[in-house]
């Protein structure tokens, strides 16, 4: 579908087309529009930092016209059977596979992130609405637990409208993965995609409203973190606020969130470690180091920026390392032959570009990489880089870089390997490569990490929890984990016949 560049381009332009000329507009109760005050953002092309679309500014008036909508709109939302909303959501997931390849060239085009790691995004965004609308079926059941005088039961009901804050690496398919179990629950959302990335968030609405969404229950706000999305964190009329991005962030929306009790569901940062053994399959754990750091641009939550590598084979597989990343295409998101893109903006370039430089200072040793790339000096182009020789205390090892920067440390034994690995404040994601299973199972149960995946890159199904532990966040996504985040559960309890009470006051 996509191996010819300047089709891909052409293609691109013709998507892009749509949204420019006018500010992206806001989508509230069911219509576009670009708020009171018609202010607006630039949003810039990674590749050459040239304006790629204007974008209406949202702050509180916004944010309060959608939640107003969201608020009416769930009245009725939660009570649409579950059966309907599914019906709905399978709908949607015909239509996003339908537009696919609009939602995958405007994707690269507005995220920097290369076609060959896009591919799946619409696939895997329409398998997350399929999933949810099955779910949706019996959304409500619970558990029967009869004693002799009561017949107690569980249900489980939407719990309101919900606010949802998406990052800028992967926006569709994180918005369709926030958003599915939200409206199969019954819940009306506020969506505020990252500003640096705008786009898809708008095409996904508009998928929606053809595909039946009832107007007011998907509302989409543009804007910054502390206009708008602080607007919609203290927003009384919602009832609960899932997130994605940095740990900073989510610290003050969970204090802005305390205010009114909201419940919080948080994915936030991970410095995560990939530990290689001496017994590993060293070529499968070569090919996977090198998929985790640096497919995604290196801007991916679950990346292994931290390569723990045992003592006996360091050298060697650091020398084998160097050669691949030497070979790494750096290029043009919509280049079929691209793996390395550009970062997605010039703040998000300099930040890299410093912690690069304090790793220099702190004496880990820099192997490759750790400059801008000439051949794309107009846009936010890093070269993928290695640091070996690091010390676990340098900022390289203990900072979240999300950037295409990976840090090496050498280990003797398990022990070490272990202390390393858990020597952070972040617990999302761990990875583990050895021929030991025991050893595997004895690290696997004391990494601090949501997630560990053994012999393995990061596969995971829609079933299975996603989530970390300390400051990668709380709560769990995924299979009925989502619902903890977006519905409340009842208990009811019917007396059976005339059971003695206990009387006072005689």
């Amino acid at each position: 579908m996509f191996d010819n560049f300047d089709k891909n381009l052409e293609k691109a332009a013709i998507a892009l087309r749509r949204y420019q000329g006018n500010p992206l507009p806001h989508f509230i109760n069911g219509a576009m529009t670009c708020g009171l005050k018609g202010d607006s953002f630039d949003n810039l092309n990674p590749v050459d930092n040239t304006v790629l679309t204007t974008v209406a500014r949202g702050g509180a008036p916004e944010i309060d016209a959608a939640c107003t909508a969201a608020t009416q709109a769930f009245m009725d939302w939660q009570h649409t059977s579950g059966e309907e909303r599914g019906d709905i959501m399978r709908r949607l997931a015909g239509l996003i596979e339908k537009n696919a390849e609009d939602i995958i060239l405007l994707e690269c085009a507005d995220t920097g992130q290369p076609l060959r790691y896009m591919q799946n995004t619409a696939k895997r965004a329409a398998a997350n609405f399929r999933y949810f609308a099955e779910k949706a079926r019996d959304i409500s059941a619970g558990l029967s637990l009869p004693t002799a005088t009561h017949d107690n039961i569980t249900t489980r009901q939407p719990i309101g409208p919900v606010a949802v804050i998406t990052p800028w690496n992967t926006p569709f398919m994180l918005a369709a993965w926030k958003i599915a179990p939200a409206l199969a629950a019954g819940c009306s959302i506020v969506h505020k995609p990252a500003e640096f990335s705008p786009v898809t968030a708008l095409l996904l609405a508009e998928l929606a409203q053809e595909a039946g969404v009832p107007k007011g229950v998907w509302n989409v706000v543009h804007g910054f973190g502390e206009e708008a999305g602080k607007a919609l964190t203290v927003h009384p009329a919602i009832r609960a606020i899932t997130f994605v991005g940095e740990s900073a962030t989510g610290k003050d929306i969970m204090a802005q969130a305390a205010t009114g009790l909201k419940r919080v569901h948080f994915e936030l940062g991970g410095k995560n470690p990939v530990m290689v053994f001496d017994d590993a399959d060293l070529e499968r754990a070569l090919d996977a180091v090198l998929l985790l750091i640096f497919s995604l641009n290196g801007q991916r939550c679950t990346s292994s920026s931290r390569l723990l590598i045992q003592q006996t084979i360091a050298d060697k597989f650091q020398d084998a390392l160097i050669q691949r990343i030497k070979n790494i295409k750096v290029g043009h998101p919509l280049d079929p032959q691209t793996e390395l893109g550009p970062l997605i903006h010039r703040t998000h370039l300099d930040k890299v570009l410093h912690y690069i430089e304090q790793g220099r200072h702190a004496g880990a040793m820099l192997r490759t990489g750790g400059h801008r790339v000439a051949e794309h000096a107009e846009g936010n182009f890093v070269a993928p880089t290695l640091f070996t020789e690091a010390q676990s205390h340098m900022s390289v090892a203990q900072e979240e870089i999300f950037g295409p920067v990976l840090t090496a440390i050498s280990f003797t034994d398990d022990e070490e390997a272990l202390q390393i690995a858990n020597d952070t404040k972040y617990g999302l994601a761990s990875y583990i490569w050895t021929a030991d299973q025991d050893r595997a199972a004895y690290l696997a149960r004391r990494l601090e990490s949501g997630m560990v995946w053994v012999n393995s890159d990061n596969i995971r199904t829609l079933d299975s929890p996603f989530g970390g532990m300390k400051e990668s966040g709380m709560g769990r996504y995924g299979g009925d984990y989502s619902f903890d985040v977006y519905m409340e559960t009842k208990h009811i309890s019917i007396a059976r016949g005339d059971y003695d009470i206990p009387r006072i006051g005689l």
